[in-house]
Formats: structure tokens, sequence, C-alpha cells
């Protein structure tokens, strides 16, 4: 390798040189890995990853470029990318510019080079952790001082970050027989989640992260949907508090962020996972069909078993007591027996913790799309 020209510095004094390759900027926050070999553009874009610092366990990132189409939102929210051999091609079928040019014109800090795999294993086995990409002109003291000025991921609210100013009403010009109207309570949706529904024959409001019940329940909408977004779920609870007005009076459904806040609202806790889930390769078993699903997942935080349990050891559909009656495991994560999601039974509502959209990652879980909307056609 030629003389680092940027360093990964970590809170606890770990540091692992590479070459800078993106904007000359420094950037802090939480760094935490993904490993999923494609779909970094998705990633970046991917508002649940505000305030992190994203490291590609897959080596070569870059080959096939950048392109619109591949935006999960209207700007990158990842602070940094950190990769092993990171490329610049722009030649591929669909692409519009290359990776490195695309992060460097959105000024976004990027380092290739660094033994990511070192990286990584630190990370697996201490936990993810605050830390930042530097330029080589940065003394390490400096650069520890920043990162000890960054918040812990922990109480920390991010949504008021990615939430939009005001009401979006998409879908509603059509004319569609059956067509379901869904209140979404926007922290950071991704547009993969928003093309599912309306492909399903919804009409979607997006809400602010700040919006009431009664604001929600204004145009009389079929259905709740909690999207995705970032930070501690343990920071929200202005929008647990929405959730809790609208539980039994309309369906309610969530994905990641949201299934975390819909457990909340019910009365169940959540807690940081040591790493996080994040790629596109984690194997869930759901228990309502049987079948096994590779899935994609991006989050930090997990829902607590019965009894306060953070694991379940058994492939079955548990049961909790919550303050809206009966909740069932209805997924289970295979890598480590978290919670995947739960159906609640005594009012109608259902989560799932991971990415059934994908962007990027298998396909395996979009039936879940159906199974909702299916289930809101039905109640209205």
């Amino acid at each position: 390798m030629s003389a680092p020209t940027a360093y990964v510095l970590l809170e606890d004094g770990a540091r692992f040189d590479g070459l800078a390759c993106g904007a000359s900027a420094s950037a802090v926050g939480e760094v935490v890995f993904t490993t999923s070999m494609s779909g970094y553009q998705e990633a970046m874009t991917d508002p649940s990853y505000a305030g992190q610092l994203l490291t590609f366990t897959y080596p070569q990132i870059g080959n096939y470029g950048v392109s619109g189409q591949a935006m999960e939102s209207d700007r990158v929210h990842a602070r940094a990318a950190i990769m092993r051999a990171a490329v610049d091609r722009d030649d591929a079928a669909a692409a519009e510019q290359g990776w490195l040019t695309w992060l460097t014109r959105n000024g976004i800090p990027a380092i290739t080079d660094v033994d990511t795999r070192a990286l990584v294993r630190h990370i697996r086995d201490r936990g993810a952790m605050r830390g930042g990409v530097f330029p080589a002109t940065i003394r390490q003291d400096q650069a520890q001082a920043l990162i000890e000025q960054e918040p812990d991921m922990t109480g920390r609210d991010l949504v008021r970050d990615v939430t939009p100013k005001q009401r979006l009403v998409l879908g509603e010009e059509s004319d569609e027989v059956g067509r379901v109207r869904i209140a979404m309570i926007d922290t950071g949706v991704k547009r993969s989640i928003v093309r599912n529904l309306l492909k399903r024959g919804a009409t979607i409001e997006l809400h602010p992260c700040t919006a009431g019940a009664d604001e929600l329940l204004q145009n009389d909408p079929d259905a709740i949907f909690l999207a995705n977004g970032p930070g501690d779920p343990g920071a929200l609870d202005h929008i647990v508090g929405s959730v809790r007005e609208l539980i039994g009076r309309r369906p309610v459904y969530g994905i990641c962020l949201g299934h975390q806040l819909l457990c909340r609202a019910v009365g169940l806790a959540t807690y940081k996972l040591p790493f996080g889930h994040h790629g596109a390769n984690h194997p869930v078993k759901d228990l309502t069909s049987g079948r096994v699903e590779i899935t994609s997942q991006n989050h930090g935080f997990a829902v607590l078993g019965p009894e306060g349990s953070r694991t379940i050891d058994r492939d079955e559909a548990v049961r909790w007591e919550t303050d809206f009656g009966a909740a069932e495991l209805t997924h289970i994560n295979l890598y480590d027996r978290t919670v995947e999601g739960l159906a609640l039974r005594d009012v109608q509502g259902a989560t799932v913790q991971y990415h059934p959209e994908a962007g990027p990652g298998p396909n395996d879980a979009l039936y879940l799309f159906d199974r909702f909307v299916n289930e809101i056609r039905t109640a209205a």
C-alpha cells in the first residue's frame, strides 16, 4: 500500500490506516459493518444509517457505479464509507457515474485499502462504537477529541433529522378498485417500501414524526404503518405515545424501527445489540409458514422476549402479555435467536424487524407486503 493518507479511529483507540478516496473531510459517528455484497448505494442512502459510518465487509465496492434508480432516499445518510478495495467504474449498463466520484460530489468522506477484516472483527468482539474517518493530516489526539464529542447512539433521537417537514400523499390519483389508504409515520422510510405498498394498491400518506393520532386519523385511513429509521427507539416516546392512541382503532403494522416502536407502544422493551444486524444474508424463520428466508437487515436495537429474555431458544410461537392483550412471536433470527417479528392477537397489528423490501438484498420476504395489505383490505 502507498503511504496512508487517511485513517479510521475508534473510541477505544484502535486505528486502521488507508487511502482517502472520497470528499476531503472527516466524519464521526457510530462505526458499523454490513455484510451485503452489493447494494452499496442503497445502503448509503438508507435513512436508517443516519449518524453511522458504514464499513463494507465485501472487499470490492463500486464495481457497477451508481444510478438514480438505486437511491433509497433523496440524499446520502451514512456519514462515511470504509472499504478494502474501492473502485470508481462507471461503465456498467445502468451506471450514471462512478461510485467514488458520487461520494466526493456528495461531500462524503471515504477510505480504501483498510484492513476491513481486522476492523470488523474488532467491532464484532467489542461492539459497535463511536469512531471516525480522518485525513492523515489530523493528529490522532485531535481526532480522539472529535470522537468524544459525538453523542452515543443509545438514547439518541435521529428521526427528527430524516423525517419530512410536511405531509405528502402518494397514489391518491389512482381509481383502482379496492385501494386501501395507509397513514405512515415517516421516520425515514425507504423508497422501496413505498414502491411495494403502492404496487399492491395502497394510497400512502407520509406524515412527519411529530404527527399526533388525530392528524394521522384525519383522512380516515384503513391502517397505520410505521417505517424504518435511525437511532434508538427508546428515545422516541413522542412517537410511541401517538401509536398507543391508535392501537385497536386501526390496524398497525411496522418494519424495522417501526417494529420496535409498535412493540414499545404495547408495553414491550427494547435493548441495544452488541454490533447490530446489517446485511443481506440473515436467515429468519417464519413460524407461520415454517419457511426459512434469507433477509436484508439494518438495525442496532432489538425487542426483548418474554420475561425480559434477549434470545428465544425454541422455534415456537411463544406469547407475551402486553398492554393490549396477547402478542405472538411470528419470526425468529436463526443467527442469534433474537425476535424478528410478532403479531398482536387481541387487536390487529403485526411487525417484522427486517426489511422485506430488500433494497438491497434477496426477495424471499416480499410476500409480507401481500400479507399486510390483504389483512388491511379484509379489515377495511
